[in-house]
């Protein structure tokens, strides 16, 4: 197809406009770029939350499964392509190498995690604010936004997502410090809070999530309570839905289901009984555990560190016997006036359980307190015997521990994985396993005992280090090999999860023994078996764990497998609430949105566990204190929130159903025309330093390229991973568009060949062998609130026919051929056409833009109506009483003391009631000045600036 310099130049227009807010086309080219399959719900959702440049964010909370993560990455990479970088992703902390994943994998988005060591490492270096980065989006934990927020507050963000939200509902109670902290830090920005479950227990959860976007939906909690919360009507349900849905998005499963096809999970349990050295090993343990005083765990980690031992305990004897090493080297050196170096100990507890520094954080304690109990001037004569003394017993513990060879759970492994692999066979599923362990310790001796066995050589191992020379081997492979060139980051950290998991994607391997470093950040649609071998505590980690199979691309039902040990009443009774309360093993969906988003915190559950081990020791403490657990589960799942819930989120399902449809057939239209004018310009740009092939879309960049990429393969196809996935946010691309808009385009005459194009369009039939004019210019309409790019095509006929903006998109489209001479025409008419077409333009704008300012206006009179209604409640509810109290000195025989006492309160509640009287009139007056100064920044939001930039004009024919 030939093509002359004003179309490439109108397609580098085309393909780097800023389009409005609420439109479809608004994702097209993010959509195009990423490696996304095409969700028309996840598009709706990020088009919400975009749909007004006025709205300070939103609330997306669709249910479970359904990808608010992609979601999230939509915005994000929308948000990145306008050249707005400063971005912060708030997560819980287990989330927070999963969004890094996620980002570069689908979106290609650099992001990095930012923690203490590199928070405090940056500022030795003179970084006044590591935050303040436009190269990459920043994520963190909770823990460490609230520790940080003086430096957050200090950067103007352009977006922050707060990933797992309902965390933050309970802000408005007074005593909930970390959402408050977070809440005063970013709240001047625009915000996408992410949460299947917006509202759990109490109605005034709903105003703490709101609160948090925008303190001006509602007037403060005392009207929100008044208004919404009525002891004599109930709650005003109806009102309530009316505020909050331009700010919540929820779409539930059931009507997705004809884009994304659900698997089920299937459980299997493999029971198991210590050997009696093990067993020995345990009751031994968890006694020292149980005492009142342990001098190797400090006072202020207590319950952390014993939470660590007893998932050290049950993960095998060689998991444990590694941390007793630690505690005894550190008590010695304690006693013996060695220096304790707190990050040797650090890095000894990482070693063996990876998840150490995460506990830490989500327990929201510091690892510096434990130096503070370690202080030798604070120890007595009687301490340093005690100490001894403690020493001795954990020596004790260690030779039993290093005398078992063999476990009895390890043993059993061999019969789990041979009927999980027959129920694959059943299914058809790839015959692939990854086996979760919380130990690395326990993970280097399932591999030894795995490789004497049938899965010889067929074994990867993944942690948080990847250090072991099998993982060196498949990192240098994956590496070496041509066809990854195009995905190696140079971040060995990045590269190594891509390349283990490739790998164990392949034939040769068919198991992967994996700590919880793998439980975020890594996809396995092509295995479908998970083997819990040691079984967190916190269900929302196992959720994480199964997650890794069991999501949107598997293809077969996921078989997981759990270890019980049935000689230990805790165990089971523990494994009996994640299986039949969390229903965590079975069904489609897994854990429901109520039930995990009832516990707020897997920690907070994981706490209470440990406060059962360590005060229960008969079967019937256990069973009182479990039962206790379960009755107060069942409480916080309230059937009537669950009513209210679907009440304030419901949507008519046809009518959803329709719009996702309609969603996916405009955005596939977007994207194609996206995909057909990046082709032909990169086509038109590279002539003769690429060759290229048009039934795959793609082309080998050779060396008359210069330096502008990489020389090899490229392909519009983002399955095909042996070549370079060109797309528009590719560095070759940005540069084709940059150079396009510069070219020069003359006035002259192009030739639009329409007998060779294989479409038919019938208003150009009735055009053939006709000629006219067309000019196209851009017009930038910029506000503070969003920049907006207009094309706008102003085509006519010799004889003064108009044509419509579609037809003269098509035209230019077309093979085409320019020449400098043209044909005498009438540019007058163009001219007055140009302006009529820029007017329609300017005044589909303007009533866009007022449609907008309405929906602020109606907002803001509703937040002053909430705060005069409060004031005028206040009022009513002192003459109620009054009222009360005159009744009462109606009553007959009534004492002159008790008639005196009434008047008296009357008379007070009188001083009352005028004083609110009063101050009900300054109350309005202040209230309603502040509304209109609302309306007054919202409107000057609006104010747009207008550029307009002529692109070119020619004559034209059609032959």
């Amino acid at each position: 197809m030939n093509l002359t310099a004003h179309q490439a130049k109108y397609f580098a227009y085309e393909l780097s406009k800023k389009v409005k807010s609420n439109s479809t086309e608004k994702f097209g080219a993010t959509l195009m770029d990423a490696k996304v399959d095409l969700n028309p719900h996840q598009i709706q959702a990020a088009l919400f939350a975009f749909k007004s440049p006025l709205s300070q964010g939103a609330i997306l909370a669709d249910e479970v499964g359904l990808g608010k993560t992609i979601e999230a990455g939509i915005l994000l990479a929308q948000k990145w392509a306008e050249g707005s970088r400063r971005i912060l992703i708030i997560s819980p902390s287990s989330l927070r190498k999963q969004w890094m994943n996620e980002l570069m994998d689908k979106f290609y988005l650099p992001s990095e995690v930012m923690e203490t060591k590199i928070f405090n490492k940056r500022l030795k270096k003179g970084n006044k604010n590591p935050f303040e980065n436009k190269d990459k989006i920043q994520i963190c934990s909770y823990h460490f936004a609230r520790n940080k927020a003086e430096y957050l507050q200090l950067v103007s963000w352009d977006l922050i997502v707060i990933d797992e939200a309902h965390f933050l509902r309970n802000v408005y109670r007074t005593g909930n410090k970390i959402a408050a902290e977070i809440q005063q830090a970013i709240s001047p920005y625009k915000k996408v809070l992410l949460t299947a479950t917006p509202l759990q227990n109490k109605i005034e959860e709903l105003y703490g999530l709101v609160s948090f976007i925008d303190p001006n939906t509602f007037g403060d909690l005392k009207s929100f309570k008044k208004q919404f919360i009525r002891k004599e009507g109930g709650i005003d349900l109806d009102e309530l839905k009316e505020r909050i849905q331009p700010l919540c998005h929820r779409t539930l499963r059931r009507q997705v289901t004809e884009y994304i096809n659900y698997k089920n999970r299937i459980p299997l349990t493999q029971t198991f009984e210590p050997s009696p050295k093990e067993q020995e090993l345990y009751e031994k343990v968890t006694d020292y555990l149980q005492r009142e005083t342990n001098y190797a765990l400090p006072l202020a980690q207590k319950h952390l560190m014993t939470s660590v031992l007893r998932k050290l305990l049950a993960s095998s004897s060689f998991a444990i016997s590694g941390t007793l090493s630690s505690l005894i080297r550190r008590l010695k050196k304690l006693i013996n006036d060695y220096n304790e170096d707190l990050e040797d100990f650090r890095r000894e507890m990482e070693e063996q359980y990876e998840g150490f520094d995460e506990d830490v954080e989500e327990w929201d304690q510091n690892i510096e307190e434990i130096e503070a109990t370690f202080d030798k001037e604070n120890l007595t004569a009687a301490d340093i015997e005690n100490i001894k003394r403690e020493i001795a017993d954990l020596e004790g513990f260690l030779d039993l521990a290093n005398s078992i060879q063999h476990n009895a759970k390890g043993d059993k492994l061999m019969i789990a994985l041979r009927k999980g692999f027959e129920k694959l066979q059943e299914l058809g599923a790839n015959q692939k396993a990854i086996i979760f362990t919380e130990s690395t310790r326990t993970q280097q001796y399932l591999y030894n005992m795995l490789q004497d066995s049938v899965y010889k050589d067929k074994i990867l191992l993944f942690n948080g280090t990847n250090n072991e020379d099998i993982s060196k081997k498949v990192y240098h492979n994956w590496v070496g090999n041509k066809k990854n060139a195009h995905r190696v980051t140079g971040s060995r950290d990045v590269d190594i999860r891509s390349a283990i998991v490739d790998t164990f994607k392949t034939e040769d391997y068919q198991l992967m023994i994996a700590t919880e470093a793998a439980a975020e950040g890594i996809n396995l649609q092509f295995c479908s078996m998970v083997v819990n071998y040691d079984l967190p505590w916190n269900p929302q980690r196992i959720e994480q764990r199964i997650g890794r199979c069991h999501r949107y691309g598997q293809e077969y039902d996921v078989v997981v497998i759990n270890f019980l040990n049935t000689s230990n009443e805790t165990d089971m009774r523990v494994f009996q609430l994640l299986e039949e309360k969390f229903s965590l093993f079975d069904g489609v969906f897994g854990a429901s949105d109520e039930v995990l988003g009832s516990i707020e915190s897997g920690v907070d559950f994981e706490k209470r566990l440990i406060q059962i081990y360590k005060q229960c020791r008969t079967k019937e403490e256990i069973d009182r204190a479990f039962d206790e657990l379960q009755e107060e589960m069942r409480e916080q799942i309230d059937e009537r929130m669950k009513t209210t819930q679907e009440h304030l989120f419901k949507n008519f399902d046809a009518q959803v159903v329709q719009r996702l449809k309609t969603t996916l057939e405009n955005t596939k239209k977007y994207i194609s025309k996206y995909e057909d004018w990046l082709w032909k310009i990169t086509k038109y740009s590279l002539q003769g330093k690429a060759e290229f092939n048009d039934r795959d879309h793609s082309f080998v960049l050779n060396g008359q390229s210069g330096n502008i990429a990489p020389k090899g393969l490229y392909s519009l196809d983002k399955k095909r991973e042996e070549a370079w996935h060109y797309r528009l946010g590719h560095t070759l691309a940005e540069k084709i568009i940059e150079s396009s808009k510069r070219l020069e385009t003359p006035v002259g005459k192009i030739s639009f060949d329409y007998s060779s194009n294989p479409l038919t369009y019938k208003e150009l039939e009735d055009l053939k062998s006709k000629r006219g004019l067309l000019r196209v210019t851009n017009m930038k309409l910029n506000s503070p609130a969003e920049n907006l790019d207009l094309i706008v095509f102003s085509g006519i006929t010799e004889n003064g026919e108009v044509l419509k903006d579609e037809l003269c998109q098509f035209l230019l489209t077309l093979s085409s051929s320019f020449k400098t001479s043209g044909f005498q025409a009438d540019y007058n008419k163009l001219e007055k056409n140009y302006q009529v077409q820029k007017q329609k333009h300017l005044d589909h704008i303007k009533n866009s833009d007022a449609q907008l300012l309405q929906t602020e206006i109606r907002k803001f009179e509703k937040w002053a109506e909430d705060r005069i209604t409060s004031t005028e409640l206040d009022l009513k509810d002192v003459k109620n009483k009054i009222k009360e109290l005159e009744r009462q000195t109606r009553t007959e025989n009534i004492s002159a003391d008790d008639l005196l006492e009434i008047q008296k309160k009357i008379r007070k509640l009188d001083r009352k009631k005028a004083k609110l009287r009063r101050e009900i009139f300054k109350v309005e007056d202040r209230i309603l000045e502040e509304r209109d100064q609302m309306i007054d920044e919202a409107e000057n939001k609006l104010n747009r600036t207008m550029k307009e930039q002529e692109l070119f004009t020619i004559a034209w024919e059609i032959i």
